[in-house]
């Protein structure tokens, strides 16, 4: 059978249930528009990709900046940046060398079922942990402006996810948030210059002062150090939506465009992290003073309309990230009920475009739904019983981020290399695999332990 453009268009898009693509599929089909802000284009997915990374963190970094100091804080957000570069340069490379666009089929191909239903659980542990922290920040928001009681926040909270978040949860691709992603990046703005007013009104707090907002506090430990870099490691993973999205790139997908995509999103987090850590202590101090957000920090200026209104985007842009972190949830439920229907990749593909299996693409499709909205009921119950968003995402950054962000790509770069016939363990490439490889099992072995200790 003779596959029309509009047909590899389907394919090449619509990996949900599928996972993977024939690279010869992405190659080719329907003409691309010029416009810049497309779907698949270089811009739209850094901006994607940003977003699904610039969230909740943005809101706790001041509160680390405040106990490890801003030399040691810079220093993480650069090294951090430059090691979230490397990770989705091997993340590109290992799905176009695969043809697969989801960390489950990925794992699969190049290892076995069970790496990928343990990846898969991780990952789902990672995107569960962020859309509560999302739904915890929005009960912030509303305690903040309304004055509500914790009765009133959990009602907030549980509304916001039926009504906001369960419809996101629905998209069917990423590049779909593209606009509303853009727009609340542009949001996140109205809090730093929120912040920026109130230091400027206010002046440097009085608990601040040279040495301690460069240098850590007298009680700063090893485990306030770990936590500062659990924080960092959460605040740049975005790693869980970059197979999607590289197969999202059009007109042909390539590490060279994802290269491209990785320096904008990392440089634009960086940019809001650092100018956020600096301002963020300035304004509201060190110790005691430096409260568990930066929204809570802003609770004496809440009468203000810009703070009013910076709080709002901020809700807006959080909730936006929702959907980033559902999609990898319901790819790793396609993948489960893919197996339990003993389908490849490759055959679940061919169904998407043939319309062969009515019922078995039926059944998929209702549990894709189902466990999209299971997503949602279950990111509300955690944000309901836990209100501390640092607890939160300093374990998620530890267990989780470190797991998918530092761990899985240099494993996938070393099962790929070790296929060629010019393997060597000195090589460059492969060394520099090993060092990500033991830096990020440090963060996830001892990263946990210190998220744990510190709750």
């Amino acid at each position: 059978m003779e596959m029309k453009p509009k047909d590899m268009e389907v394919c090449s898009q619509d990996s949900t249930a599928s996972g993977c693509s024939s690279k010869e599929s992405l190659s080719v089909g329907s003409s691309i528009p010029s416009n810049k802000f497309r779907r698949g284009g270089i811009l739209p997915t850094a901006v994607c990709l940003s977003k699904a990374a610039i969230g909740a963190g943005v809101l706790s970094v001041a509160a680390h900046g405040a106990e490890v100091g801003a030399v040691y804080q810079m220093v993480c957000l650069i090294l951090g940046g430059l090691l979230t570069l490397a990770s989705i340069r091997m993340i590109a490379n290992a799905s176009l060398e695969t043809g697969c666009w989801s960390y489950e089929d990925i794992c699969e191909e190049l290892f076995h079922p069970a790496m990928s239903l343990f990846t898969g659980f991780i990952n789902v542990c990672n995107c569960l942990g962020s859309a509560a922290g999302y739904l915890i920040v929005c009960g912030q928001v509303f305690q903040v402006i309304f004055q509500a009681d914790d009765r009133a926040r959990s009602i907030f909270v549980v509304l916001v996810g039926v009504f906001v978040c369960g419809p996101l949860a629905l998209a069917k691709h990423v590049g779909f948030m593209r606009h509303l992603a853009a727009i609340s990046v542009g949001a996140l703005l109205l809090l730093v210059a929120s912040v920026v007013w109130y230091w400027a009104k206010h002046g440097i707090d009085e608990s601040v002062d040279v040495e301690s907002f460069l240098l850590p506090g007298s009680g700063a430990t090893v485990f306030t150090y770990m936590n500062s870099i659990n924080n960092m490691v959460f605040a740049y993973n975005n790693q869980f939506n970059v197979p999607q999205l590289t197969g999202e790139l059009t007109p042909a997908p390539s590490v060279h465009k994802m290269t491209k995509v990785a320096l904008l999103s990392t440089s634009l987090c960086f940019l809001l992290y650092g100018s956020v850590s600096i301002f963020g202590v300035l304004a509201f101090g060190v110790g005691d003073n430096q409260k568990d957000t930066l929204i809570l920090d802003l609770m004496p200026a809440r009468k203000e309309w810009h703070v009013v209104l910076s709080l709002f985007a901020v809700m807006f842009s959080v909730l936006t990230c929702f959907q980033f972190h559902v999609y990898p949830i319901r790819q790793f439920s396609a993948y489960a009920v893919r197996k339990l229907r003993g389908l490849p990749a490759k055959a679940a593909e061919e169904e998407e475009v043939t319309g062969d299996g009515c019922c078995g693409r039926s059944l998929a499709r209702w549990l894709d739904i189902a466990c999209a909205l299971g997503s949602v009921a279950v990111a509300i119950l955690i944000a309901v019983v836990v209100t501390s968003l640092r607890t939160i995402l300093d374990f998620i950054g530890a267990f989780a981020s470190a797991y998918i962000s530092y761990v899985v790509p240099p494993l996938w770069i070393l099962a790929l290399r070790r296929k060629g016939k010019d393997f060597s363990w000195l090589a460059p490439e492969i060394l520099f695999s090993l060092a990500l490889l033991s830096l990020g099992v440090f963060f996830f072995v001892f990263g946990t332990y210190s998220a744990i200790k510190a709750a």
